[in-house]
């Protein structure tokens, strides 16, 4: 049977988070905030929403970049032709032309950089498996399901406006933390500020987002913008020792998506601390224990559990733990046992996995008899008096 116990964190209240977490409100249509560090989602609005992406789903490009990067399919100085399919694309480019073959590096920065669909699409054909972006797009939707992007589909390479070219904040907010995770040696192009790729725009060669201006310790990544999609960004920032990764869209102007996109930084930063609320080790429930050599074994986390909590703090936050039991042993130490959920108004459910703080073997044969006598006694009185031994 499943088994619930209440557990207090001391520190923190309950109160005090759902009156903090629930009072910032975005003028975005969709909105979702995470804090790198903890997992924390800090808001959700229209975050599953299907919504057009615009150039924000270049970030998926690039992580199918990356990822040949990785295991050996690409280079940085691997060199592409240019199709005349990629050379017709208008609205943000590089201005490639057929004549053109261009570095893996240089067509990253010009994705990140100048946002460039040209770029995009050079990628799409080298990566395809039939060669053709369209096929580059249904490998792109196939490896977002691979990694949680369920409400993402993809029908071109650069966000170009398409019929059911969709993605969620949510499932750019997973893609934006893979890349900072993931790929540390190439998240650091999207903080360049400007990419001259040889001298042909150079009006064109700045980055468009606006938060790397700012000195609010903005790092990336990827702005967008189609008259459908409005303006939107996929923004990260660092501050100390904590990375706030955010995702807005449906803004009406430029200045809207700065304004927003700095309001949202400066509120994570300021209204939330991080704090360890649990410790490895500490032994935060007993659960029952079935024929065991002990009646109960601890349950604690297997590493210490950090939180952000409003800066203005309470008393204790409260939890529950999860398990089903009584456990049968034997128990191993380490064996992963029940969850401490941590529900708190305003923020998604915190999850934590709870362990067998200490081994327990099986019971001798006294513990099994008295065992066998009280589920007898139970079938026959209709209760349980109790299956642990005492």
């Amino acid at each position: 049977m499943i088994a619930i116990a209440r557990a207090v964190l001391a520190g923190f209240a309950l109160l005090a988070l759902t009156v903090a977490a629930s009072a910032f409100e975005t003028e975005a249509e969709a909105a979702y905030v995470i804090d790198h560090n903890t997992g924390q989602i800090l808001l959700s609005h229209n975050d599953q929403l299907p919504l057009p992406p615009a150039s924000m789903s270049k970030l998926m490009t690039l992580n199918m970049v990356f990822e040949a990067l990785e295991d050996g399919r690409l280079s940085l100085d691997t060199t592409l032709p240019v199709s005349a399919h990629a050379m017709s694309f208008g609205g943000s480019t590089m201005f490639l032309t057929t004549r053109d073959r261009v570095t893996v590096e240089d067509l990253i920065r010009g994705i990140v950089v100048l946002s460039g669909n040209d770029a995009s699409v050079v990628f799409a054909e080298a990566l395809s498996p039939d060669g053709t972006e369209e096929g580059f797009a249904a490998m792109m939707t196939e490896r977002a399901r691979q990694l949680g992007m369920d409400n993402s589909t993809f029908r071109n390479s650069s966000g170009w406006p398409a019929p059911g070219h969709v993605m969620s904040m949510r499932d750019l907010g997973i893609l934006a933390e893979r890349l900072i995770t993931e790929f540390p040696q190439y998240y650091t192009y999207f903080a360049e500020t400007e990419f001259a790729f040889d001298g042909r725009a150079p009006d064109n060669r700045f980055n468009r987002n606006p938060l790397l201006a700012l000195n609010i310790g903005a790092d990336g990544l990827k702005t967008g913008h189609t008259q459908e999609a409005g303006y939107g960004l996929v923004g990260s920032a660092v501050q100390g020792d904590r990375r706030v990764t955010f995702v807005i869209t449906g803004l009406e102007t430029t200045v809207g998506r700065a304004r927003e996109a700095e309001r949202i930084v400066n509120w994570a930063f300021r209204q939330f601390a991080e704090r360890e609320v649990v410790s490895a080790g500490a032994v935060v429930a007993e659960a029952e224990v079935f024929m065991g050599a002990a009646s109960t074994v601890g349950l604690t986390p297997a590493e210490d559990v950090t939180m952000l909590v409003p800066a203005v703090q309470g008393e204790e936050i409260e939890a529950e733990v999860i398990y089903e039991g009584p456990i049968s042993a034997p128990i191993e130490a380490g064996a992963e046992l029940g969850t401490l959920v941590v529900r708190m108004e305003g923020f998604e459910d915190r999850h934590i996995p709870l362990v067998a703080a200490q081994a327990v073997e099986r019971g001798g044969i006294t513990t099994r008899l008295g065992t066998a006598a009280r589920l007898l006694l139970r079938d026959l009185l209709g209760n349980d008096p109790g299956l642990a031994p005492s």
